[in-house]
Formats: C-alpha cells, structure tokens, sequence
C-alpha cells in the first residue's frame, strides 16, 4: 500500500532540484489501517480482512436465513465502510402504546434470503411497524470502542437539555458479568464492543452461530422449521489452525481500521458555522480514546474527530418505531460525520439516495427540523443562513472524507488531480498559489502553511496512485519537470517533447480509421485514457474532430 508511507524531515533531492521536505502523513484513506500498527498486528488485519471478504457456505454456516453472504457485501463503500444495503425490522404497536417485537414470529429483523425457498422469511400480518435499516460503517471501530464510557457520558451531560442524548446502557458478550457500558455501534446505539458486534452480526446477518450466540434463528420463529432448514450442527463458528474463530478475526480488522480522511484537517469557515447554529452539539467533534490497559497500544490516547456523539437522539416522527433494548422508537444514534463525503445514501433507513452530495446533504438536515425531532433548533438556525454560510457548511461536510490531493473527488490520487481538467483544480493549478482552507486549492496544501508548494509535492507524490514517468530520461520526474515550467500545452501531465503524434493511439505515427475504433470503443467518461485527446475526462465528439482533422501520417 504506497500511501502508507511518511516522508522524514529532511533534503530530498528530486532530481536536480532541493526542497526541504517535513514530516507530513498522508492520511490513510478509507478501509485502510492505522498507521501505527505493529508487523503482527498489520498481519491480524491483512487475515482478518480476508474473512470479512469471503462468502460463507452452507457447509461452513450460513443461514438457514441471512441477509448477506460475507461482512464485505454490505459494509462495501469501502470494504469496512458504509453501504447502500437495509434490512428490515418489524415489530407490532397496539392502540395502547407498547411495542411488540414479534419475536415469537421472528422479529424484529426479518432475513432477506434464506438457503432454500421452504426456509424463507416474511413481514407476518401481524406487524403494523416495518423500517428499513442502511449498513453503518465500521471504519476506525477500534478507536470509538477505546472511547471511554466516562468521557462519552461527560459529553452528554454537557450538552444543553434540549438536546442531550441519552447513553444506551447495554453489556458486553464477552464479559458474562453484565457490566454495562456506552453502546455506540449500531443505529440504536445497542453494542459496546467490536467483539459483540461481530458475533451479533454473523448470527443475524449471515446465520453463523458463534461461541457467545450458539444457535440460529428460526424462520419466522419456527423451531420445527429450523430443524428441518438447519444442516450444520451449532456453533457452526470455530477456531481455524492459529486458534482464532471467525468473529475474532473480522473484529482484527474492524477493530484496526483508520479513521477516514479529512482534507483540510482544520480551519474551514464551514466548521464554524456547523458549530454556530448547533449541529456540534450532537455531532460532537473530537474525542481523546482512553487509556485502558486492556486496550491494543495503537488505539490508545489517540485523538479522533468523528463528528459523532454516539448517544440516541429524539427524531420524532423522523425515527424508525422500532424498540431495541432501551431505545426507544423515536430515538437513533447520531451517525458518525467522518466518511460522509462519500456515503450514498444517508439517514437510517437510506432516504436520501442518488442526486449530487449537496441534495443529500440538504435533504438530510431538512429531515432533523421534523415534529419531535431535537434537531429543529438546527434546522431553524440552517434555514436563515445566508447562501454562502449554507455553502460554507455543506463544503466543511464534504471534507469529511475527502482524500488529499484527490480534487476530482473519485476515492485515488492520478494524473486528472495533477493537471485538472473542465472544472476540477489540480495541484499544477495551484502549485505557487497562496491558499486559505477554504480555497478550493485547500485540498493541495496539506501541511495548511498557507501555499501550495513543493513541501506538498514531496506528499503528493507519496499519494500518487499512477505510475511515474521520465519519459526525458532526464532523471526528473515528469510532473516535476512540468511544475518546473517544461512544457505541457495540453494540460495531459505528459511532457510534449515526449508527445510526437498526438492522438497516435495505437504508435503506428499515423492517424487512421484504428484512432476512430479505439475511440468507439472507449467512448464516454473515461479519465485517463489516451483515447481522450482534449484530456477532459470523457471520450466524445471533440476527440473524434481532433482525429478527422489532422487525418494521415504524423508530421
């Protein structure tokens, strides 16, 4: 993984050129690990990775109802991250109040698939509620489960009455004496630990019995029918040849997966109005992982900024219905904000789907301001914003998540982020550019001194997810010699010394009816190819007229 690399303060030389370079981290980017992880704990996520992307068989547990097939189809944006799939929970209100889970009848989750049509589940009649749940992320579950309880119920008691969280008290599988602690994984904040998640999930998700849940669900409740669809005998979960079961090794990974980006770290105009009108109160920005011992040393007395109170808020009428342990139907867990640049669809039960971010976003707080709902005063607060504060704020948002260096925002740092194309800014566009952090060239100056310069070269060369070129043979780099002032007329990030026949797509120093195929075949949005003559980003027309209009041998 090139980008898990820093660069020491020293003189580097790049080429013929001395630039004193510091000691910037590229920020891991999202479904990568911490940073500080040891040899043996690097292998404990790299195995436990595997696990969580392999599909279990019928032969090795799954089912007899399930949702997914392996950990990674849902959490999938990245692997570890968020995702697009719901699963739906059920239950039954009676003209009382009260709810029922109709767990007799197999709620509240009802499984989607099932290893054979006589085992397949229902919504039975019976329900009156039925909500669909998005797939949280798992990203950095390691540093929020180091969190101490103290520190997160400090945080609600300091929050205004109006809009305190209440701390879902809840217990661990794997300490059976039934200490409580702050739940803060799921969307009814009703798991505290990785481990707990893990096992919690194989069995409801997946149908793997474990050591701590030690039998399947039945199909809409029905024993008989579970001895009938059940093949394999429970706990279908066990120890592989190191002694590790599957759920230790998904929370292995789970558990040391970074934070995601956030580009630029800090000083955003958009972040001060965020906290101006009252969405920190609940997307709390930073906390400090404790101290515990017990807990692995990369996790501890770490600094993270989640953006995220992980304590259950009144949504009104916004919320789901559906009671979990002492959640209430109205209440969810604030969502963590890191990662929310690239999170497709938003709110718990993916309503906000598709569109651009700035419509999702906008949806999502308008949602808040619903009867009952703790975020109205928010809400107000967004709604008299001025134009540009709104902007400012939904901008801030979008950096949560943002990789550096990658402006055309599609998740890897390439030649399209160097040189830019249509209206996207690279780092040759703003190479010498004084910048503040809300300057659209913010997402280049990564050590925020003020400038783009070859200090951020240095990294973003670290970043570089592109091969790198001398097509000169001069010893420098290309996009070296190119910031240098070297030419580059086209804007491609290739030198045009080493570019004799524009547009030669197949090197046979001739434009012909071969450029016209090629071109067919790669028509479209197609970033990077050489099919793209006027390098912006789609294959179309324009290339097409190049091709027609200097038809024949190469001069």
């Amino acid at each position: 993984m090139k980008h898990i690399k820093t660069k020491p303060a020293c003189l580097i030389m790049v080429g013929m050129f001395v630039t004193a370079s510091y000691a910037v981290d590229v920020q891991p980017r999202a479904g990568e690990p911490l940073r500080t992880l040891t040899a043996s704990e690097l292998s404990r996520f790299e195995i436990g990775k595997i696990s969580f992307n392999t599909d279990l068989t019928v032969e090795g547990g799954l089912g007899p109802i399930f949702n997914q097939t392996s950990c990674g189809s849902c959490h999938n944006n990245p692997v570890g991250g968020a995702g697009s799939q719901t699963v739906t929970r059920f239950g039954f209100i009676g003209k009382k109040g009260g709810f029922d889970p109709l767990a007799d009848l197999g709620g509240s989750l009802r499984q989607a698939e099932a290893i054979s049509d006589d085992c397949a589940e229902f919504v039975p009649p019976e329900a009156n509620v039925v909500s669909l749940r998005v797939t949280n992320s798992a990203l950095a579950f390691g540093l929020v489960e180091a969190i101490s309880d103290a520190d997160l119920l400090a945080n609600r008691d300091a929050q205004p009455e109006a809009q305190r969280g209440s701390a879902h008290m809840v217990s661990n599988f794997e300490h059976p004496t039934g200490e409580l602690h702050v739940g803060r994984f799921g969307w009814k904040a009703q798991v505290a630990s990785v481990l707990t998640f893990s096992s919690d999930a194989a069995q409801n998700e997946m149908g793997l019995s474990n050591r701590f849940l030690p039998f399947d669900n039945a199909p809409n409740g029905d024993e008989e029918l579970l001895a009938n669809c059940d093949t394999v005998a429970d706990p279908e979960d066990g120890p592989d040849a190191e002694g590790f079961d599957f759920i230790d090794r998904v929370t292995d990974f789970q558990r040391f997966l970074a934070p995601p980006p956030q580009t630029p770290k800090s000083g955003m105009h958009g972040e001060t109005v965020f906290n101006s009108i009252g969405c920190n109160i609940c997307h709390s920005s930073q906390f400090t992982t404790g101290s515990n011992p017990e807990t692995e040393e990369p996790l501890r007395n770490i600094t993270i900024r989640p953006y995220g109170d992980f304590l259950l808020h009144d949504m009104g009428i916004a919320g789901d219905g559906i009671v979990q342990g002492d959640a209430n139907g109205q209440q969810l867990k604030t969502p963590p904000l890191w990662g929310v640049a690239y999170r497709d669809p938003l709110w718990h039960d993916a309503r906000f789907s598709a569109g651009t971010f700035d419509s999702r976003i906008r949806d999502a707080i308008a949602e808040h301001g619903v009867f009952g709902s703790q975020g109205a005063p928010s809400v107000d607060a967004f709604a008299s914003l001025s134009g540009d504060d709104q902007n400012s704020l939904i901008a801030f948002l979008h950096s949560l998540g943002q990789v550096e260096f990658d402006s055309d925002s599609d998740g890897d740092v390439e030649r399209n982020d160097f040189h830019g194309y249509s209206d996207t800014i690279g780092f040759r566009n703003c190479f010498g550019s004084a910048v503040t952090p809300n300057d659209p060239c913010a997402i280049h100056d990564v050590d925020q001194d003020g400038d783009v310069d070859l200090d951020d070269f240095d990294v973003f060369l670290l970043a570089y997810d592109d091969e790198l070129a001398d097509c000169n043979e001069n010893g420098t780099n290309d996009l070296l010699d190119i910031l240098l002032g070297e030419a580059d007329d086209d804007n491609n990030g290739i030198l045009d010394e080493c570019q004799t026949c524009l547009g030669d797509l197949n090197g046979d120093n001739t434009l012909d009816v071969s450029e016209i195929l090629a071109m067919i075949d790669a028509w479209g949005p197609c970033e990077n190819c050489a099919a793209d003559i006027d390098n912006d980003g789609v294959v179309n027309v324009n290339d097409l007229l190049y091709i027609v209009g200097n038809w024949g041998p190469c001069p």
